[in-house]
């Protein structure tokens, strides 16, 4: 029996042996063909409907309940299940998903007791370990296993998990994911985790590949689908970013995130894009770059220009005829040498003073106290933003988080992909650290 030539359905419902092979086969299944995933939705809720049920099918009920992203049920029925080995250990699974990490950990204790595979309970272990914020304890668990195990993919991911956690070496992280997923190449974490590394380099094609490998895993991080999204609306592929966020909805319906995303993608998928307009644009945006050193003018008219901080003709299409004639020794005559100049490019002085932007606020290191300065220094990273919310940050060309905290809302919603729900995520990132975008109360 292969998990591609079964009745998927019938499979879970027969009353044949149901163990660490048959729950590799389903979840195989699934992966190959995801319309599959119906099938299991079916089997789960003919059990759930049957008055009465053995203990062992309670534990097949249960471990289905996992799959199906359905936590609390499934410790639920696992709590009335047979007390085996494998119950045991989706309890530990499913406490893990809720953040029980504690008793996660107790669970998979129980399971190594009722004759679980013991390198698999120590793996399980050190991720439930780490994850309740102790990495040197999960580190601990690894360091004392030996054997073919430190070969498989899912010890390598979970030491390089380990290891970043410890704020290791971000090279060794890497090399202990490639590791993995060359030890078996349908590892989700590991997939996952080499995607987000990459992705935060800026290597976007070989992160959206390597999340493209996880996606077709089964269960999929809920991550994998959220940042493969992402990059689909990059590239203007919609329906591809709504198909990622719509699985994660079809198992989390109440996914906020996903939901957003989603109508996001959606309402991107309608709008216009003017090509002939783009170009207009990008030439505009060259000419007003332009130097006014370029131009011969009157030394009064340059001393005049550079007093007032105007260095492009962008800047005096956003400064008015008043403005000019408002500073010291500019007079007339200087007005039509800087109107003629204009004119030649076929620009006006002040067409563009209702732009005109307000200046960032100056930075003045020796204002701040040692802690505030080391806190606006710190790079944006630290803030452990959303793939979404990060691209942004590097299409602004902001690295720091001082340099974030002197943009408004407005500048970063002008940002592509770029929307109210990643606003509010830099919002509580920025909250967190006492923090305020520029312009908020």
């Amino acid at each position: 029996m292969t998990a591609l030539d079964t009745d998927l359905k019938q499979a879970i419902l027969s009353t044949a042996a149901f163990g660490p092979r048959e729950i590799s086969e389903i979840t195989a299944g699934i992966a190959a063909n995801y319309s599959r995933y119906g099938e299991l939705k079916e089997a789960v809720q003919e059990l759930e409907a049957q008055p009465s049920r053995t203990p062992a099918t309670s534990a097949k009920l249960g471990v289905c309940l996992y799959l199906l992203g359905r936590y609390s049920n499934a410790i639920d029925v696992l709590s009335k299940a047979d007390g085996g080995a494998l119950t045991h250990f989706y309890l530990g699974k499913s406490k893990l998903a809720l953040d029980r990490y504690d008793e996660a950990v107790q669970s998979y204790e129980s399971a190594g007791k009722a004759g679980y595979d013991k390198d698999a309970v120590a793996l399980a272990q050190a991720e439930a370990v780490r994850y309740s914020g102790d990495p040197q304890g999960a580190l601990k668990l690894l360091d004392g296993l030996s054997g073919a195990v430190e070969q498989t993919a899912d010890y390598l991911y979970q030491r390089s998990a380990t290891v970043q956690a410890l704020s290791g070496n971000p090279e060794e992280v890497v090399a202990l994911l490639e590791r993995a997923v060359a030890a078996d190449p349908a590892h989700g974490g590991a997939l996952f985790g080499l995607a987000l590394e990459n992705d935060r380099r800026g290597n976007d094609d070989y992160a959206r590949n390597l999340y493209e490998k996880a996606a077709q895993q089964f269960p999929t991080h809920v991550g994998t689908l959220l940042n493969l999204g992402v990059l689909y609306e990059d590239l203007e592929q919609y329906e591809r970013a709504k198909g990622c966020y719509q699985r994660i909805l079809d198992v989390y319906p109440g996914h906020q995130r996903a939901r957003l995303f989603f109508k996001d993608a959606d309402g991107s998928r309608d709008m216009f894009y003017d090509e002939e307009a783009r170009r207009q644009q990008d030439r505009l945006a060259q000419v007003l770059a332009i130097p006014v050193t370029d131009f011969e003018l009157s030394v009064r008219s340059r001393n005049c220009l550079q007093r007032m901080g105007i260095m492009t003709l962008g800047d005096l299409t956003e400064t008015t005829e008043q403005e000019l004639l408002a500073s010291k020794n500019f007079g007339e005559t200087s007005l039509v040498e800087i109107r003629e100049m204009l004119s030649s490019k076929g620009l006006e002085l002040g067409q563009f003073a209702h732009q005109k932007r307000e200046q960032d606020p100056p930075y003045n290191p020796d204002a701040l106290s040692a802690d505030e300065r080391a806190l606006l220094d710190r790079p944006i990273s630290d803030l452990s933003l959303s793939v979404r919310a990060r691209k942004c940050m590097v299409r602004l060309g902001l690295t720091t988080v001082g340099e974030l905290v002197r943009r408004t809302p407005d500048d970063l919603l002008e940002c592509k992909n770029f929307g109210v729900t990643s606003l509010n995520e830099v919002r509580e990132k920025l909250t967190v650290h006492g923090l305020k975008l520029r312009g908020e109360a």
